[in-house]
């Protein structure tokens, strides 16, 4: 399919439900508000106040957005059971982040942390540092940002509004300054109240996908038999509905590093430092998972695509098919035009609620790790809040720029490079919490030699397709993995994540930096006081610092 004609249902009801978000993301500004939105806390955190439903929808909208509801699918579409991946890994996400998560939040509490940063900064009395974790977030959340676009525009281009240059890109614009809007004005209480109404289509559009269109094709069971003689017909070597001895390690590390990184970014810390209490969290990390068989169910619909025949609309900016149609098609082709125009809503909508949360999350460490730090340190609270608010729109405005500027699938590959780079960030900020074994000069150490080796790795990868030699992928081949000359899996096509190699890196240099500084007994940050733990009352919520040693 080169390019859709103007589908003018699907384009109706998706105008009305895209009203009703907007209508909301501007009444959002007198929900549940303070005494005033010219205040950091108020403004990027909602006024630290949102209680479990909301917390479970502002966290889920989050996490799970339109990217994923659009890429994961189209991965399994093109590569079979690899695309699978984001199911072990939001399985075992939570476990994960469980304790560190609610520790964070009590700390955060205490000290009125905003911010990743802000945490690095108290710990380690050290602005340097918090000013490489604050630039790292930004530079790994503006990509993220941009991939929200990815799915809107597939969106956008299935029902016709697709098109070359600064003109074709006006629907989507027009988009995102309805977005920045009401975001400016209500924060991140927009986002959070939109959410209700985008968790609950994409619950309808899912359910009703995955019961009511294998059964269009013979059933599940007929599903895979098409799928698998689809993947057979491929000279590839890694696709198929099971995996293989070439991509199971690929599989289990892009899993675990995709899992340790999540929580990592500074958008999702921001859902978690807003919610009102211990109990919120505990209670939101043992519900989270539900948003995980959605996905599960979601993935399968990439072989539902197969046996239904889908083609990709064809990117008129590139001339290549946008693989990221694939589900928008699906449902346009075999859902009635009405219920095709709700589903293309819940992947907008979708694509709404994350892309708010990421430019807060980033407008946050902007105005209280660099603005506040390095520029004014003497502003009040209600000038912070307005840098923040300006910062928002700068970066929403920046991510646009990615899509009008650069090909698209360039800054898909871009989203592979933010969840390497964010990794870093691990020992810093995660680590952290439970100690500060690793020296200052360690970390920074570390994430120079993490940073850099991950960024190398990712410059290696060629694309499958030949047509791009430099990052087109975070799959590294073991063949590919040299240390100083030395090749330990010469020979080997296994592939493994480079997140995992990157990080990796990172801890090593960061405990033998350490133990040398710790040798030659080297200061360790400032002199400030920075409590290193906390007493929590489990019941009550309250916590109190503990005096530094």
């Amino acid at each position: 399919m080169s390019t859709a004609p103007l589908q003018w249902t699907e384009l109706s009801v998706f105008a009305v439900l895209f009203l009703l978000v907007t209508v909301l993301g501007f009444v959002a500004a007198k929900w549940r508000a303070g005494d005033t939105l010219d205040h950091l806390d108020e403004w990027g955190l909602g006024g630290r106040k949102f209680g479990s439903w909301i917390t479970w929808f502002l966290v889920g909208g989050d996490l799970y957005t339109a990217y994923t509801f659009v890429a994961v699918p189209a991965l399994v579409f093109g590569a079979g059971a690899l695309g699978f991946y984001a199911l072990p890994y939001t399985v075992v996400l939570y476990p994960i982040v469980f304790l560190p998560l609610v520790r964070m939040w009590s700390v955060s509490r205490v000290h009125g942390y905003v911010t990743p940063a802000d945490f690095v900064r108290g710990r380690y009395g050290s602005h340097w540092l918090a000013l490489i974790i604050a630039i790292t977030g930004i530079l790994a959340t503006m990509p993220y940002i941009a991939l929200q676009l990815v799915g809107l525009e597939a969106v956008l281009r299935t029902m016709g509004l697709n098109g070359s240059g600064i003109m074709g890109h006006l629907p989507l614009f027009i988009a995102f300054v309805i977005l920045a809007l009401y975001t400016y004005q209500s924060g991140l209480r927009a986002p959070a109240l939109i959410a209700f109404v985008k968790d609950s289509l994409i619950y309808v559009v899912i359910l009703v996908a995955v019961i009511y269109l294998p059964g269009k094709f013979g059933g599940w069971g007929a599903v895979f038999d098409t799928a698998q003689a689809a993947y057979d017909k491929t000279p590839a070597k890694s696709d198929g509905v099971l995996l293989n001895a070439n991509n199971q390690l690929q599989y289990a590390t892009l899993a675990l590093g995709s899992a340790l990184a999540l929580f990592l970014y500074p958008h999702s810390l921001t859902g978690i430092l807003a919610s009102r209490g211990r109990n919120v969290i505990k209670r939101n990390m043992v519900a989270l998972p539900a948003y995980s068989l959605l996905l599960g169910l979601l993935a399968m619909l990439g072989f539902v695509a197969i046996s239904a025949g889908v083609k990709p609309i064809t990117n008129q900016a590139t001339g290549r098919p946008d693989t990221n149609t694939i589900v928008p098609v699906l449902f346009g082709q075999e859902f009635p035009a009405w219920f095709a125009g709700v589903a293309f809503a819940a992947i907008g909508i979708g694509a709404l609620v994350p892309a708010a949360i990421m430019s807060i999350a980033a407008a946050n460490l902007w105005t209280r790790n660099i603005y506040k730090e390095y520029l004014k340190k003497d502003a009040t609270p209600a000038q912070e809040a307005k840098q923040a608010k300006l910062a928002s729109l700068v970066v929403k405005f920046g991510a646009v720029a990615f899509i009008v500027f650069i090909d698209p699938q360039f800054s898909i590959d871009l989203q592979l490079i933010g969840g390497v780079v964010i990794l870093q960030t691990l020992p810093a900020v995660a680590i952290a919490l439970y100690t500060r074994w690793f020296h200052l000069h360690g970390l920074v150490a570390g994430w120079a030699a993490g940073m850099g080796w991950g960024i190398y790795l990712l410059y290696t990868i060629p694309s499958a397709d030949g047509k791009r030699q430099h990052f087109a992928g975070s799959a590294l081949a073991l063949d590919k993995l040299s240390l100083f000359g030395w090749h330990p899996f010469q020979g080997s096509t296994v592939q493994i994540y480079v997140g995992v190699v990157a990080v990796t890196a990172n801890l090593v240099v960061a405990a033998l930096v350490t133990l040398v500084a710790r040798r030659f007994k080297a200061a360790n940050g400032s002199d400030e006081t920075r409590p290193d733990d906390y007493h929590v009352d489990e019941d009550s919520d309250r916590v109190k610092p503990v005096a530094a040693h």
